[in-house]
């Protein structure tokens, strides 16, 4: 009898053992893309390889440090984007392509998933970090969307960082929209241009990022420079909640990265959580669904990040590359670039 009450005694204390054990280690994490396309190894230099992989872990590390810290999801989603904004590397922010006037038009779009609480801009052209202004949007405005003038009028009444237009211009892109131009001028029949891996690429690139906190709520934003030369105030995914970005603490936080018209047709970010809610997919099973199943079949390429309740980490794409990281509560970091990583 003794023996059974000491067996039992050392059950109930080992079972409390590890109930301290998983209060102490909560569970959180956070994924990040900068965009993702026709990223292939040899046009690469490995100087090059090596900022892109820099600024990525930079920019997660800032996430991860402000989660680990017992920050919101929304924090860490805001900050860890407004690295990348920051970057030149990336299209979205200092980094963003040119129009056909040569000018910038910036979108971006932030939920988060306690509330379903949303916010985005498009079109703006002073506003130095958008995704700031997104959230800003949700925060204080009755509105979930601002676009053009009236955005950047918002951001500045908002107090948020304002720049001239200049600010944004890079050789990089200056060089990129004269190439693309040059392309267009050619006649459509031209087949050995209209396969230029550098011209395909141009439809591309946006920055992501999901998150989860110790609280157990999660959070997506995304922002984008869009597509270079593009015409007619063109706006694609990335601002479009339920598009490039979604986010639902009953299922999980998605950021998307590719070609926009494609995603804004199949609803991408939303269409994953929907097949986790209804179907019972896990967000692996689910992104794949979406992103081989029904944006490849319709003839539309790119990539998506995502994070759910349990913390388990999507990054899932069907283009050659995407820039991409992810980093789990217990601090592994992992940081990709190409399809075969």
């Amino acid at each position: 009898m003794k023996k059974l009450i000491l067996l039992s005694f050392l059950i109930t204390t080992s079972c409390v053992e590890i109930s301290k054990k998983e209060v102490a280690q909560p569970k959180f994490g956070l994924v990040i893309h900068g965009g993702a396309g026709t990223i292939l190894r040899k046009n690469m230099t490995l100087e090059k390889e090596e900022k892109y992989r820099a600024v990525l872990t930079e920019a997660i590390q800032v996430g991860y440090g402000i989660l680990k810290k017992g920050g919101s999801s929304q924090e860490a989603v805001e900050k860890t984007i407004n690295i990348m904004e920051d970057s030149p590397l990336f299209n979205a922010g200092k980094g963003a392509v040119l129009n056909s006037n040569a000018s910038i038009e910036l979108d971006a779009s932030f939920m988060e998933g306690k509330s379903l609480g949303a916010g985005a801009i498009s079109g703006v052209k002073t506003v130095k970090n958008p995704i700031s202004a997104a959230i800003k949007v949700m925060e204080a405005s009755p509105h979930v969307m601002l676009s053009g003038s009236g955005a950047d009028a918002f951001a500045n009444e908002q107090g948020l960082e304002i720049v001239s237009p200049e600010y944004f211009l890079t050789e990089r892109r200056i060089n990129a929209l004269k190439e693309v131009q040059k392309a267009s001028s050619i006649s459509k029949t031209n087949h050995k241009y209209q396969s230029n891996d550098f011209i395909n690429q141009q439809r591309y690139g946006t920055v992501g990022c999901v998150a989860l906190d110790i609280f157990g709520n999660l959070a997506a934003g995304t922002s984008t420079g869009g597509m270079t030369n593009k015409k007619w105030n063109r706006i694609g995914d990335a601002p479009i909640i339920g598009a490039g970005t979604y986010a639902n603490n009953a299922t999980c936080a998605i950021s998307s990265t590719g070609w926009g018209e494609f995603f804004i047709r199949t609803v991408v970010a939303h269409d994953i959580s929907a097949l986790m809610e209804y179907k019972k997919l896990s967000i692996q099973d689910a992104a794949y669904e979406v992103i081989h199943n029904k944006v490849a079949k319709l003839g539309g390429d790119g990539g998506v990040i995502g994070i759910d309740t349990k913390g388990n980490m999507m990054m899932e794409m069907n283009t050659p590359g995407m820039y991409r990281a992810k980093m789990d509560a217990s601090g592994k970091l992992e940081v990709k670039i190409y399809e075969d990583e």
